[in-house]
């Protein structure tokens, strides 16, 4: 005697009920957040990223910017965040360092700021092996960029 196989059927829906419209009302909720958190995401702007030599002061930002590792001309720039009262006088330079020493502050000069901003240059003679990062002075007050190395 042989037993025939079982038959198979379409599965069936389950049936209507509070079990049903509960699970519908949750789906629709968790739709519903996924959209407004995938908005809310699309709309904030992106995080700005810190550029290689600078440094996050507690009000603005200090940046150096030149050809890292050789003979160039380098260039210092101090940005407040915010609005100030007044400007501010502040010398900008640079130090370098290396696997031996790490060398004094060199300096581009003293200015002030206009618009919360100052921008000063010059020429730096380094060695390939040399990183460098940017140094701020106010009020007695020393102010460092991250180093840069090449």
């Amino acid at each position: 005697m042989t037993v025939p196989a079982p038959r198979r059927t379409a599965a069936r829906p389950p049936p209507a009920g509070p079990d049903r419209r509960l699970r519908a009302g949750r789906t629709a909720a968790a739709v519903a957040l996924l959209a407004l958190l995938a908005a809310t995401a699309a709309a904030a702007p992106a995080a700005p990223t810190a550029p290689a030599g600078c440094g996050v002061l507690v009000r603005g930002r200090l940046c150096l910017r030149g050809p890292v590792g050789a003979t160039g001309l380098y260039t210092a720039v101090y940005q407040r965040d915010e609005p100030m009262l007044g400007e501010l006088t502040i010398r900008l330079g640079y130090q370098r360092k290396n696997s031996r020493i790490t060398a004094f502050p060199g300096w581009f000069g003293t200015g002030r700021t206009h618009g919360g901003t100052l921008r000063l240059s010059g020429r730096v003679e380094m060695l390939p092996d040399e990183c460098i990062r940017g140094v701020m002075e106010h009020t007695a007050t020393v102010f460092v960029t991250k180093w840069s190395c090449d």
